[in-house]
């Protein structure tokens, strides 16, 4: 299986961003997403930058993909997309059904995870459109995964997200800026005070959700390496992680590590969760509410909560 790095969903200041990049350059990935998916207010990067790094990571042997928005809200938003879907170099992630109207039967395109497939149906559907490879969608269970998987049907690859805060919501509102009582036009890109993301905590002071602009996320790290075996044998062909702001050159090794059989799935899962401000849990892929965590059993069963 491969690895790929998923876009960053976050806004790093730009010195940072590029750092990331050339980290990723000489990393043990094979796969580079690219792009602003969550709010198009973020100018670190224009469409311009996000291509002369795709130039510098493809020069370093990375399969690079654009990324597209994935709640389109204005002209402006349309017109980037165009861009990006006609930009004539790189593989494209439709993150919407706007995306894939303008690539489908133009072009070959990754189906984002927001795509909402969640049968063999659609996925053959996109397939035929030109789908190359469809990203599971963060909620999906790996009964739901292996029904797919298994139909006969005639399918692109499959990608699938084992580590990283997952998207629950996007909306029209900007949550971080109201966090700063500022209003969504005028956010002052508050969303550069927290690297990944604003942390919310319930009365009771358990970590509850992440409030990433107009994007919730997760406040627990949805983390699937111990099933890595299993959708080698489901026919898995990508496994995906996402960006965070600490510790990810050891995230990278360690989950390249497990994927080359050099390390115990296990063990880099104790020490990625010594190492994150929050838990990991993995309760979608075992039919649970999202949030549990899960002792994974043979066959990918589902196991005992811990």
């Amino acid at each position: 299986m491969k690895l790929s790095v998923g876009p960053l969903p976050y806004l790093w200041p730009r010195v940072e961003a590029l750092a990331f990049y050339d980290m990723l350059a000489s990393a043990p990935v094979d796969i580079v997403y690219l792009g602003e998916t969550v709010c198009a207010r973020r100018h670190e990067f224009r469409l311009p930058d996000w291509l002369a790094i795709a130039e510098t990571l493809s020069a370093a042997g990375k399969e690079v993909v654009l990324s597209t928005q994935t709640l389109l809200e204005s002209k402006s938003d349309i017109t980037l997309l165009q861009r990006i879907t006609g930009n004539g170099r790189f593989l494209v992630e439709a993150n919407d059904m706007g995306a894939v109207h303008l690539l489908a039967d133009r072009l070959p395109f990754v189906a984002g995870p927001s795509l909402n497939l969640y049968n063999e149906q659609s996925v053959q559907l996109l397939g035929g459109l030109g789908a190359c490879r469809w990203v599971m969608p963060f909620e999906m269970s790996r009964a739901n995964l292996a029904q797919i998987l298994a139909s006969g049907a005639t399918l692109p690859e499959t990608e699938v997200f084992v580590h990283g805060r997952m998207p629950l919501a996007h909306s029209a509102r900007c949550f971080t800026a109201r966090h700063h009582d500022l209003p969504k036009d005028d956010c002052r890109f508050s969303c550069l005070a927290d690297a990944d993301g604003l942390l919310l905590k319930t009365r009771e002071g358990e970590d509850f959700l992440v409030l990433n602009g107009i994007q919730t996320q997760s406040a627990r790290y949805n983390n699937l390496l111990d099933a890595l075996d299993d959708m080698r044998d489901l026919g898995v062909s990508v496994v995906r992680i996402a960006p965070q702001s600490q510790h990810m050159v050891r995230l990278i090794d360690g989950v390249s590590g497990v994927l080359a059989g050099r390390l115990a799935a296990v063990d880099v899962q104790q020490e990625i969760n010594s190492l994150l401000p929050t838990g990991l849990c993995n309760g979608f892929w075992h039919g649970a509410p999202g949030l549990e965590w899960h002792v994974a059993q043979s066959g990918g069963q589902r196991g005992a909560q811990a």
